[in-house]
C-alpha cells in the first residue's frame, strides 16, 4: 500500500489498515490533511488485502483540528464555495461520503482533542471509540457566526437525536467522552490505556470475518433506513447471498465440531468460535 503522504502514516497488518494523523502542530484539517486522507481513500477502496480502516493520531492531546479558520477570508474559497451548484457538497462533506462508503469497516479511534471538521469527519466512520479522561469533542461553528458544514448538522442528530445534537451545535460546549457515549455520539469511552489495546484487537476480530459477511452485514444495517417491510426484504437477499458460500459452511460446522450446539460448549459460544481453527487465518 501507498504510504508517500506528508501528514499521515499507513501500516497494514493482519487485514488492518491502521492510518496515524501526525500534521502538527494540532492535525489541523487543512489542504494538506485533507489531500492526504482523499488520496489514502483512493488507494484504499481497491485494496482487498484491507478489511478495516482504523485513523488514530500520533498526537495524544489532538485527534483531528478543525478546518483551516483563514478560510472565511479566502477569496479563493469563497469563490470555489459559490460557485458550488445547488445540490452539491463541499470538499468536506465529499471526503466523510467517500469514507462513508468504503467497502471495508472504519473505526475512528479518538484520543485529544477532535474539533469542528474533524469531529465531523470522524461522525462519518462506521464506529467511534474514545479515551476517557482525554477526549473533548466539541462543534464550535455557530459560535463563530456559520454553522458545522463537513456533515455535523446531518450526521449527529441521526446518532444523538435532535435535542443533544442541538445541544451541542448551538452550546459550542467541548464533550468529554464519558458523555458523548451517554449521547451516542461515540459507541464507547474507555480509559486512555486501555484504547489502543481494544481497537486493534476489535479491529483485527473484524478483519478475520470473511469480506463478503462483513459487507453483507453492513449493506443489512444500512437498509434499517428504510422502511421497514424493504429492510426486512434487504435483509433477507443479503442473507441467502452469504448462507450458501463455502467459506460460510466451513467455518459454521467447524465451530459445531467443536461443541456448538451442547450445553458446555453454548455457554460461552464466543470464545469457542474465537478459538475455532479458522480464527487466525
Amino acid at each position: 500500500m501507498n504510504d508517500n503522504y506528508a501528514t499521515l502514516s499507513v501500516a497494514l497488518d493482519a487485514g488492518v489498515a491502521t492510518v496515524t494523523v501526525d500534521h502538527p502542530p494540532v492535525n489541523l484539517l487543512d489542504a494538506a490533511l485533507t489531500g492526504d486522507l482523499d488520496a489514502f481513500v483512493t488507494a484504499v477502496a481497491e485494496d482487498p488485502a484491507v478489511r478495516v480502516v482504523v485513523l488514530r493520531s500520533a498526537d495524544p492531546e489532538f485527534f483531528l483540528a478543525h478546518g483551516e479558520m483563514g478560510m472565511v477570508a479566502d477569496e479563493e474559497v469563497l469563490a470555489m464555495l459559490a460557485d458550488l451548484p445547488s445540490g452539491s457538497l463541499n470538499p468536506l462533506q465529499l471526503l466523510g461520503q467517500r469514507f462513508r462508503a468504503l467497502p471495508q469497516v472504519t473505526i475512528a479511534e479518538i484520543a485529544g482533542r477532535a474539533r469542528g471538521g474533524g469531529a465531523e469527519l470522524a461522525m462519518a466512520f462506521d464506529m467511534a471509540f474514545a479515551a476517557l479522561d482525554d477526549t473533548r469533542l466539541a462543534l464550535p461553528e455557530v459560535s463563530l457566526g456559520m454553522i458545522p458544514g463537513g456533515g455535523g448538522t446531518q450526521r449527529l442528530p441521526r446518532l444523538t437525536g435532535r435535542a443533544r445534537a442541538l445541544e451541542a451545535i448551538l452550546g459550542g460546549d467541548a464533550f468529554d467522552a464519558a458523555t458523548a457515549e451517554r449521547y451516542g455520539w461515540i459507541n464507547r469511552a474507555l480509559p486512555a490505556d486501555e484504547l489502543r489495546p481494544f481497537v486493534d484487537r476489535f479491529a483485527r476480530r473484524i478483519a478475520s470475518y470473511p469480506a463478503a459477511a462483513i459487507a453483507a452485514a453492513t449493506d443489512a444495517v444500512d437498509a434499517s433506513a428504510l422502511p421497514l417491510e424493504t429492510g426486512l426484504a434487504t435483509e433477507n437477499e443479503l442473507v441467502c447471498g452469504v448462507f450458501g458460500l463455502p467459506e460460510t459452511a466451513r467455518r459454521t460446522l467447524a465451530v459445531l465440531a467443536a461443541g456448538a450446539q451442547t450445553r458446555d460448549g453454548e455457554r460461552d459460544l464466543e470464545a469457542l468460535v474465537a478459538a475455532a481453527p479458522w480464527a487466525g487465518d
